[in-house]
């Protein structure tokens, strides 16, 4: 038998040109749906419901008397709790709590790969970056990394975690994919210099006007929520 495939999908509006049978995919929103996602389960939250619309966070918020939250276009929305922030959900406040999670781009993703027929969905970004490369070389299976990009637009902090994995797990798989040659070099390229290349970035500009920079920075830092958010039965959950 020959190596497993990777392959790198650059935007959602790209997902129908792949197939996800017998794939794990990996949803990847770095600023920051992943990264809050990673940090929640990281921090002790007993599970974390994503859903693709505000109306669905909030029934299924009551029915759970789950702690709704989520953002659109950065911001919070009205009539849910919290935000997108990974520092909103610290151990003392979402520990053994079930959050239900809404956001612009990463949520929508992961129910779309769903409806593709993906094997399994865990999500990924710089906090947990290990233990997902960990898991994809552990499984042995054909893998599509997923970048959740911004309304369906191309965006480089996802590509570059999309290179952080491939730099991580290439000896595993066989690539032979544009995409995921791209995603590598752009994070060979800027791997030493996150901090000020993120500050390029249309995402940054984009949420900075909502003093979300410290939110940035630690979207961007490796293994500080070292888990592995595992998509079952319509929650996200940390892998035994």
């Amino acid at each position: 038998m020959g190596k497993p495939v990777l392959n790198t999908v650059l935007s959602p509006r790209l997902l129908n040109l792949y197939d996800c049978a017998d794939t794990i995919v990996v949803v990847i929103d770095v600023f920051r749906a992943t990264s809050t996602i990673a940090t929640a389960l990281y921090n002790g939250a007993a599970r974390i419901i994503p859903v693709d619309t505000v109306e669905k966070c909030i029934a299924i918020g009551a029915q759970t008397k789950g702690i709704t939250a989520g953002e659109r276009d950065g911001k919070i929305i009205e009539g849910l709790q919290y935000g997108n922030s990974p520092a909103e959900y610290p151990p003392e406040f979402i520990k053994g709590k079930t959050l239900v999670l809404t956001t612009t781009n990463g949520t929508k993703l992961l129910h779309m790969a769903l409806q593709a027929g993906a094997s399994k969905v865990v999500t990924g970004s710089f906090p947990n970056l290990s233990a997902v490369c960990n898991f994809l070389i552990a499984e042995k299976k054909n893998v599509l990394l997923g970048c959740s990009g911004w309304k369906d637009k191309f965006n480089l902090e996802d590509t570059l975690f999309a290179g952080a994995v491939i730099n991580k797990v290439k000896e595993h798989f066989e690539i032979h994919c544009d995409s995921s040659l791209m995603a590598e070099e752009m994070y060979m390229q800027h791997q030493h210099d996150m901090l000020s290349y993120i500050r390029k970035l249309t995402h940054w500009h984009r949420l900075q006007k909502f003093g979300l920079e410290k939110d940035l920075e630690y979207c961007i830092s490796i293994d500080v929520a070292n888990v592995l958010p595992f998509y079952k039965n319509g929650d996200l959950v940390v892998t035994p």
